[in-house]
């Protein structure tokens, strides 16, 4: 076995990838959407896994309740105040310096998502959000490029391959975005954290076998509880001739025609704003700005956090803020325009 191939002999030994198995995750370009809970698992996975080329891109910042899920954090990196995708990042480097990774901190929107899916291998869906989804399956079947859905709150979840053509995609089986308040989430049903492990890992290795070509993989919708130790595997039928996405073709989520440009973030009491088209936001000019009439409480190369009245504001350099306080847009709008002024 070549050196190069050294560090993954357990897995080259596994039949079912093999030394060209490996040279194909090697080659291999995937782009994990949000890491959070899901989405730490699968990058960790695939990282060690020995993927070649690994985006992460994820919106928010690291917070304490975070923890005791998101496996790729720790104490340090709350202290450090980091965005999740900065973070990600410095672990993954550490975790496996031989293949490349790259951490965006971002918004994933209708206006970036087919910059961020172009030459990828495959997408992975680690968002804690059904928009975020819904976009991403848009792009995903307008460019014919597989994606693995995962799901999970309380002690149960979900894990979908798709893949355009050959499966059902995330609209055939759900038309519309489930009503608000409707769904359970981990802040109103709580989370037991291996729950993330087994379904994040579920569809990391649908990701390995869709890269090594090899396996079988999940056609249809793996649903299990941990808690009540069920394990459900379920047939979706194949793309739906009348769905939107996949058999009319008509991608209304990648169009803009449905979602927001502001969205409440459930169950945090908070709102993030994003700004389409700002540009770059100068953090240090800000910060210099905002010191007489607010308390600023972190500041770093990817984040800038203040505290003004009753409200916590969180602002980005790709001009996005979360803010803590409300979860009424036109109060955060407001907020965002009073003080960023843009």
């Amino acid at each position: 076995m070549s050196n190069d191939l050294a560090r993954y002999k357990r897995q080259t030994i596994f039949p079912g990838i093999g030394e060209e198995g490996q040279r194909k995750l090697l080659a291999a370009r995937v782009l994990v959407v949000g890491c959070g809970a899901t989405g730490t698992v699968i990058a960790n996975h695939l990282a060690r896994a020995g993927v070649g080329h690994l985006t992460v891109v994820d919106r928010d910042f690291i917070e304490l309740n975070n923890l005791q899920r998101q496996l790729l954090y720790d104490e340090q990196d709350l202290a450090d105040n980091l965005p999740k995708a900065a973070a990600a990042e410095r672990k993954l480097r550490v975790i496996n310096s031989e293949i490349e990774v790259r951490g965006l901190v971002t918004d994933v929107n209708a206006e970036n998502i087919e910059d961020l899916i172009a030459g990828m291998t495959l997408v992975m869906d680690g968002t804690d959000n059904f928009e975020a989804r819904y976009i991403v399956n848009d792009a995903c079947i307008k460019h014919n490029t597989p994606w693995i859905y995962t799901g999970a709150v309380s002690s149960y979840g979900m894990s979908q391959t798709i893949i355009p053509g050959k499966t059902a995609c995330l609209r055939c089986l759900f038309n519309d975005i489930p009503p608000a308040g409707s769904t359970a989430t981990c802040d109103t049903a709580g989370v037991v954290g291996p729950v993330v492990s087994v379904l994040a890992s579920v569809s990391a290795t649908e990701a390995i076998k869709l890269i090594v070509g090899q396996g079988d993989i999940n056609e249809g919708i793996i649903h299990m509880d941990v808690w009540y130790n069920s394990f459900e595997q379920f047939s979706n039928g194949g793309p739906r001739p009348d769905c939107p996405a996949c058999g009319q073709r008509n991608f209304e989520f990648l169009n803009q025609e449905i979602g927001a440009q502001n969205v409440s973030l459930c169950g945090r009491n908070a709102v993030q704003i994003r700004q389409p088209g700002s540009g770059t936001l100068p953090l240090g000019q800000l910060a210099e700005r905002l010191k007489s009439v607010s308390h600023i409480t972190a500041q770093n190369d990817y984040l800038l956090r203040f505290a003004v009245d009753n409200y916590e504001i969180t602002l980005f350099a790709d001009a996005r803020a979360i803010i803590k306080g409300t979860q009424d847009e036109t109060v955060a709008r407001g907020l965002y325009a009073k003080y960023v002024g843009v």
